[in-house]
């Protein structure tokens, strides 16, 4: 799956006409990475800065390919452009795409009382993890991306229920900040869900509907949550064209 991923990044940002001439290549842990002043490096040094979807791949020689590569550091518009090729991950399997969230009663680890069903007419964003989760915490900055977008937006919520108790969770957040609401001891939130892949990611619509979930993580996660919130708002936009 790590190849697989890898490669995908390394495809994606490559014209027609590269992949054309590259689609034989197989980057394996055997290939020389390099960067542009001919650094080699190890195979679990490239492959973690890959991973970030802050970097990519490029062969050392298009005309006369050869099984090495070269890492650079992707523009702003590259990743954009590389996010926009990224297919809609595949649907958790503790939802239902158009059906009900359900109930959500509990308060956060500052004590603010969370009601779901007083939430009605805002878009609410949901992500169950945990501290010793590698996957829940490498999303978190890209998902601190997303409050900060809309932070001036009081119709867009974000919860993240944690199944950690409230001591863990006030330490580990001390040196990672995670700017969601923060809900402790959510296990008993996540059993009754059926939830049992971390992290999960819900977007739930003004009607209290699943209308985005998906579990694992993926690069493609954070773009389709803000794709999503962006879609439920502009819906709910009240149309004032004449008629």
């Amino acid at each position: 799956m790590k190849f697989l991923t890898i490669l995908c990044l390394f495809v994606a940002l490559n014209c027609q006409a590269q992949v054309v001439q590259q689609k034989h290549l197989k980057i394996t842990e055997k290939s020389i990475v390099k960067d542009v002043n001919g650094t080699v490096y190890p195979y679990n040094v490239w492959t973690q800065l890959m991973q970030t979807g802050n970097f990519s791949l490029k062969p050392t020689s298009l005309s006369n390919p050869k099984d090495e590569y070269i890492i650079y550091e992707l523009t702003e518009k590259e990743k954009e452009a590389m996010y926009e090729r990224m297919p809609k991950p595949a649907e958790s399997p503790y939802f239902v795409t158009g059906q009900p969230f359900g109930k959500l009663k509990t308060t956060d680890i500052e004590r603010n009382k969370i009601n779901l069903q007083e939430m009605k007419g805002k878009v609410v964003v949901i992500n169950f993890w945990f501290i010793n989760c590698p996957p829940c915490r490498k999303e978190i900055p890209e998902l601190n991306k997303l409050v900060e977008k809309y932070k001036d937006n009081k119709d867009v919520v974000f919860i993240a229920i944690a199944l950690d108790d409230k001591y863990d969770l006030k330490e580990f957040l001390k040196t990672t900040p995670f700017n969601y609401s923060i809900v402790d001891s959510g296990s008993w939130i996540a059993s009754q869900m059926g939830i049992k892949g971390f992290p999960t990611n819900v977007v739930v619509d003004q009607e209290g509907n699943v209308q985005f979930h998906a579990d694992g993580y993926s690069l493609a996660i954070p773009k389709w949550i803000d794709k999503t919130i962006d879609a439920l708002l502009d819906k709910n936009v009240p149309n004032t064209q004449p008629k």
